[in-house]
């Protein structure tokens, strides 16, 4: 049977079309309302949001780095400066395989493992839009090759910028420093205001400047193509350029104690007594601080730290020695502030001194014993037996607390960092190091310079030109700063000097007991022989190590390493200071034959303008960058300098010459 059809309703179909007509019409208009809303939001509400993104993919920021500030001698003669260079600039975040991309570039670009190696771990630290160096100074063929097919490495770039260099290499490596390159460590503490630059001061002035020296860093609105590249500059924020450096050193001063020292290893610092500011300091052996700059090597790094003379260890400031005899004259000054001593005062010498109610002895220079001796003359012939007493007579409490007057236990505060104190011997200490207490014959020791004793050069250079000048000054290197090549120099503020002494007449009496050392029948006297000015000096031994039993020992018997260190303190024209001196030489043997006339080469060089003849050159060293002191150190811009006649200088003392003592006897 056939199934019954339905009548059709039109009116119900009408009204179910009217229906869904409404409820079409209102998500349309609901759809319409909400993308009228969105696009409102987007044109009025977040304008400046999008229109500054829109701006930012058309004008990208370029980090404009400013020239480093460049360093000077006294004279004007360039120590630090800036040259141009090339370097390879890869933008993380603009390419899509970095280790393709980097075997793609070492088959046009030389690149190392430590260049590698280092890109990787600056791309894991730093964020993907700044560029990261991948070689810093690309050769002018590698250039080349490079710009052939620059097309196939989008965000690489060749980036121009000034890259330092040192004028006369090893011969202020350890006043300047050098730059390198920056690290992880760096840049956490740089910041991101900071992430541009690429090299940071790492040692000597070069750090303590740091932040000086860099300037500040600008920025370029560069407007760039759909693919990134430059167009044109729309925008500049500029860079401030690093402060400059004058430095109270003399480079000429500085190569003549290079050339005083010959072969011998050591160290030397001249002051100006007058203002505190250092005319030379030398770390001997050196290197070549180039070598650091852009990345050493691992084979030159490597050599230098099997180096046993150890170039990169700055004796000035880290290395410390017992002063010896040279602590003599600050010590009779102790003795005269105080009211133990007046100049007049004697004690005699019998060439052995014994504390009560004991067997051991504690000899003097001269085995026969010096006699009747003052003040004056416990000076310049070094007599052991006036210090033993006047120690014992202070008290090692009151003996320390004018040895930290005159600077020895803390550091001087020269701008260097890294400066140590070195050690003032004191029952503290020893209990403290050793664990034991102290005794009278420690206070024996120390009172000629031995025990526990550790000074830098520095430590009895200030103290030397504070006999010399009657002030102690603050050692400094940095006299004056300018922002600006167009700009004046204007100098640094110091701090104040302090009274050396407030009796201006003991230091008299203390600095002619120092005229006394270098004139006949002083322990220096052969060493001042025939010279147009007057000098004040004092000669000193410090033993590397001791003595056994009552046997001497001759430092020529020894190894180089374990010979005496040969010590001298003066200052010349003793009648009107203008150069305070302080040298310690390593395996020297005696201060009077080996370090004295260093000095006298040093003063004639300063004073008089005659330059020491430079040595013969040993042979050719196998340790890159390591500088031995020697005239192939010297940069070409120093002209060869007339010599002088190397002065004459007492013979060493033979076993024979050393009574037997349980202390080697100091001059």
């Amino acid at each position: 049977m056939a199934p019954r059809r339905r009548s059709k309703n039109p009116h119900a179909e009408a009204e179910q079309f009217r229906r869904r007509a409404v409820l079409g019409f209102v998500v349309v208009a609901v759809c319409l309302v909400g993308l009228a809303g969105w696009y409102f939001k987007l044109q009025v509400l977040d304008h400046d949001e999008y229109a500054t993104r829109s701006e930012a993919n058309r004008i990208r920021p370029r980090p404009v780095v400013p020239g480093r500030g460049t360093i000077y001698d006294r004279n004007g003669k360039l120590l630090a400066e800036n040259v141009p260079a090339f370097r390879l600039d890869v933008t993380p975040d603009k390419v899509k395989d970095p280790a393709k991309l980097i075997a793609d570039l070492r088959a046009i670009i030389e690149l190392t493992p430590e260049d590698i190696t280092r890109f990787e771990a600056t791309r894991k630290a730093t964020r993907g839009f700044r560029p990261i160096t991948l070689k810093l100074r690309v050769s002018e063929e590698e250039m080349a090759r490079f710009a052939v097919d620059r097309w196939r490495y989008p965000g690489v770039e060749l980036v121009p910028y000034l890259t330092r260099r040192y004028p006369y290499g090893d011969l202020f490596a350890h006043v300047v420093g050098y730059v390198g390159r920056i690290d992880e460590k760096d840049l956490e503490a740089l910041g991101e205001i900071n992430a541009a630059l690429t090299h940071i001061g790492k040692t000597g002035l070069e750090r303590y400047y740091d932040e000086e020296l860099r300037g500040r860093i600008g920025y370029e609105k560069v407007e760039t193509n759909v693919e990134g590249r430059a167009l044109r500059v729309v925008g500049r924020v500029p860079a401030q350029a690093g402060t400059d450096l004058r430095l109270s050193v003399d480079a000429d001063l500085q190569q003549a104690i290079v050339h005083a020292f010959g072969e011998l290893e050591g160290a030397a610092v001249a002051v100006d007594p007058r203002t505190g500011e250092i005319l030379a300091m030398v770390s001997l052996p050196s290197y070549d601080p180039n070598l650091f700059v852009n990345g050493i090597s691992s084979k030159d790094f490597r050599t230098l730290n099997e180096n046993p003379s150890r170039p990169q260890f700055n004796r000035l400031v880290l290395g410390g020695v017992a002063p010896g005899s040279t602590l003599k004259p600050l010590i009779a000054l102790a003795g005269l502030d105080s009211g133990k001593r007046k100049p007049e005062d004697t004690v005699v010498s019998t060439g052995m001194f014994y504390l009560p109610g004991t067997s051991r002895g504690w000899g003097d220079a001269s085995r026969r014993g010096h006699g009747v001796t003052n003040l004056r003359k416990s000076i310049s012939q070094s007599v052991n037996t006036y210090y033993y007493r006047l120690a014992l007579d202070l008290g090692i409490e009151q003996f320390d607390q004018y040895m930290e007057h005159y600077g020895f236990g803390t550091p001087t505060g020269i701008d260097l960092r890294g400066e140590i104190g070195g050690i003032l011997p004191s029952p503290q200490a020893k209990l403290k190091s050793r664990k034991e207490r102290w005794y009278p014959g420690d206070t024996v020791n120390v009172a000629i310079g031995q025990g526990d004793w550790k000074v830098t050069p520095l430590q009895l250079v200030r103290a030397t030109a504070g006999l010399a000048d009657g002030q102690l000054r603050r050692p400094h290197l940095v006299s004056q700063t300018r922002v600006g090549f167009d700009r004046p120099w204007e100098s640094l503020p110091q701090p104040a000097s302090i009274p050396i002494s407030p009796n201006p007449a003991n230091v008299e009496v203390v600095r002619l007991g120092m005229m006394d050392t270098m004139q006949p029948g002083g322990t220096g006297w052969r060493v001042a022989s025939g010279a147009q000015y007057l000098m004040a000096g004092k000669t000193g031994t410090a033993q590397v190590v001791s003595r056994r039993g009552t046997a001497a020992v001759d430092p020529r018997s020894l190894p180089m390493h374990l010979r005496h260190r040969a010590l001298f303190v003066g200052f010349a024209p003793a009648d009107n200071p203008t150069i305070a001196i302080a040298i310690a030489v390593e395996g020297g043997g005696y201060g009077g034959s080996t370090a004295a006339p260093i000095a006298r080469k040093i003063f004639d060089a300063y004073l008089l303008g005659i330059m020491p003849e430079p040595p013969v050159p040993a042979a050719e060293s196998a340790t890159p960058g390591a500088a031995a002191p020697s005239a192939s150190a010297a940069p070409t811009s120093v002209p060869p300098a007339p010599a002088t006649p190397k002065p004459a200088t007492p013979a060493q003392a033979t076993p024979a010459q050393v009574p037997p003592s349980t202390q080697e006897p100091r001059r």
